[in-house]
């Protein structure tokens, strides 16, 4: 059965100082976006991020996961055309990880007909919905941060 909440997970590589991150092509309706999908009635919003990230991209649960303070709040009209839990449920939070991954090979689920590695700035020009945009700012400055602060450390 499904829990009432969505998840959100951008995989990124850091390689040479540069940060990457993916973003796919829905299938469906054709627009770019994070992973994304349901929870499970008994996950935790972070198993079910590991969860989808497995079952849509073939990324293996054991890579490091950030948790963002990212939140949004999903019409479930918008999730998935229906109220699928309930008429008196209206909205889903949506909670937003990125995830560190070795190597830009992916494992397309059929949910998406393609993937790209871009940069922040291409990256968010290309995502439909605001919450994608909103979360994948907030690790880009995250992740830019932990770039900056070990440099520092590394010219000391």
């Amino acid at each position: 059965m499904r829990a009432p909440y969505q998840v959100l997970v951008f995989p990124y590589i850091i390689t040479d100082n540069s940060i990457e991150y993916a973003i796919f092509k829905r299938s469906d309706y054709g627009y770019w976006q994070g992973l994304a999908g349901g929870g499970e009635e008994g996950e935790t919003p972070i198993e079910s991020a590991k969860r989808e990230a497995l079952e849509e991209a073939g990324i293996t649960r054991d890579y490091p996961y950030i948790e963002l303070d990212s939140m949004s709040s999903l019409p479930v009209e918008d999730v998935v055309g229906n109220f699928l839990w309930g008429e008196d449920v209206y909205v889903l939070k949506e909670f937003s990880f990125g995830v560190k991954v070795p190597t830009k090979d992916i494992s397309l689920s059929k949910e998406h007909l393609n993937y790209k590695w871009l940069c922040f700035e291409e990256a968010v020009t290309l995502l439909k919905w605001d919450s994608n945009k909103t979360a994948l700012w907030e690790l880009n400055k995250k992740l830019l941060n932990r770039v900056n602060t070990k440099q520092k450390f590394v010219k000391d």
